[in-house]
């Protein structure tokens, strides 16, 4: 028997595609609207220990979401105007969707926390044009999670393979130098790598939880140096009269936003600039998916002085973006890395993502782990420098992990008990 025909089509907005058809290959077996989270009110006595999210369930990506990316969109947070130009690739099976590709046109490389602007430098001194490039990623989301998204009950490695080839075909038809796939999950870029993609690796810090009940249990874990360190800094943190409070779902109100937003804008224009994200996006997220949504907050004096933003999957917790309008020692670790860890504990969540860089997370218990971009290179000579760089960066990421990985806070054998 002939087997089903797979056509591939690639289109310029999520709008596009139904949200049912994308979710189902983005986040095969979730069930909409039951994750909610129970994580209301203030700071770490906000929710019940014991509290679960159901780790049973299939493993759930909040980033990878119609809602999520579609309120990029929306918000002119990700657009053609801003340089991100929606190609989203899109694999159909009997005319059915079966398999789906987050893609867009790029003219600039920024928002992407893989950094190849030495690679463009190159490329354009040697007369080359390296813009537009297509990226297969989340917008300005530095996050772990599939790329390759497919429906279940279909053949996956049909599918997947249709996909991987279709950004080959996409990357000619575009006029692109190149295909990035950034953040991919490890089985997706050894795939890739198969289908003539240049592998990369770098590293990110991420919190294991090891079935702690408390926070007090994870401390127990640690050497005595950092543990006083650690009760030190959240103590000094709060010593300015500041209450911490975990917000999500119905109790996230738009003046809540307003008040994030202060902060987001305030920290990023001076880390980057022109921070990425629109005060519109906050608000859409808000409408479609609060209940993946955890912002910490601190006040004093009756007013938000400093938040994260989190978002909740099935078993992981990402933090995101951070600002303040007040500053006060030690309270960007309060806010970011340690109510990160207590809110996973206190929902059996069994890993705490904090983002992009940053070795000082590793005295706070987040040990480095290796994260994965795939590379199609078009031109050959380009391809090959890159190629030869990138084994050479691989080792190092290595080696570097190694090292890094001794520095990390816990008890050794011999260490002292708390």
């Amino acid at each position: 028997m002939a087997s089903s025909e797979i056509t591939l089509e690639a289109v310029p907005s999520i709008g596009d595609i139904s949200p049912e058809d994308w979710d189902a290959c983005a986040n095969p077996g979730k069930t909409f609207n039951e994750k909610a989270c129970n994580g209301h009110g203030a700071g770490t006595s906000s929710a019940p220990p014991g509290d679960s999210l159901g780790l049973s369930r299939p493993a759930y990506n909040p980033f990878v979401s119609h809602a999520f990316l579609s309120a990029a969109e929306k918000s002119g947070s990700a657009t053609i105007r801003t340089g991100w130009g929606p190609r989203h690739l899109v694999a159909k099976l009997d005319g059915r969707v079966a398999g789906v590709v987050p893609c867009y046109l790029k003219s600039h490389s920024q928002g992407e926390y893989v950094f190849d602007r030495g690679w463009a430098d190159a490329y354009e001194r040697a007369g080359g044009r390296y813009y537009p490039k297509l990226q297969v990623s989340v917008p300005f989301t530095p996050a772990t999670g599939p790329r390759l998204l497919v429906r279940d009950g279909v053949d996956r490695e049909r599918i997947t393979d249709a996909l991987a080839s279709g950004l080959v075909a996409l990357c000619g038809v575009s006029k692109a130098s190149s295909v990035h796939v950034t953040f991919a999950r490890e089985d997706e870029w050894k795939l890739l790598a198969e289908h003539g993609f240049l592998q990369r690796t770098d590293q990110q810090f991420h919190w294991h939880n090891e079935g702690f009940t408390s926070f007090d249990d994870f401390l127990a874990t640690l050497n005595s140096r950092h543990r006083k360190s650690i009760k030190r800094e959240r103590r000094d943190a709060l010593a300015a009269g500041i209450t911490i409070h975990w917000l999500t779902g119905k109790d996230i109100t738009e003046d809540a936003w307003d008040a994030f937003f202060e902060f987001y804008m305030e920290t990023g224009s001076r880390k980057w600039g022109r921070p990425y994200l629109t005060r519109e996006f906050f608000s859409l997220i808000g409408e479609t998916m609060s209940e993946d949504v955890l912002l910490v907050m601190a006040r004093r004096n009756n007013r938000w002085i400093a938040g994260a933003i989190n978002f909740i999957g099935s078993d992981t917790l990402f933090g995101r973006n951070w600002g303040a309008v007040e500053h006060h020692p030690f309270l960007h670790f309060e806010v970011c890395y340690y109510q990160a860890i207590d809110f996973a504990i206190r929902h059996g969540l069994k890993h705490v993502e904090a983002g992009a860089q940053g070795e000082h997370k590793i005295a706070r218990g987040y040990l480095p782990r290796t994260t994965h971009s795939a590379h199609f290179i078009a031109d050959p000579g380009l391809r090959r420098a890159i190629d030869d760089y990138l084994k050479r960066e691989r080792a190092y990421v290595a080696e570097a992990g190694r090292e890094l990985a001794e520095l990390g806070p816990f008890r050794k054998g011999g260490d002292e008990a708390p």
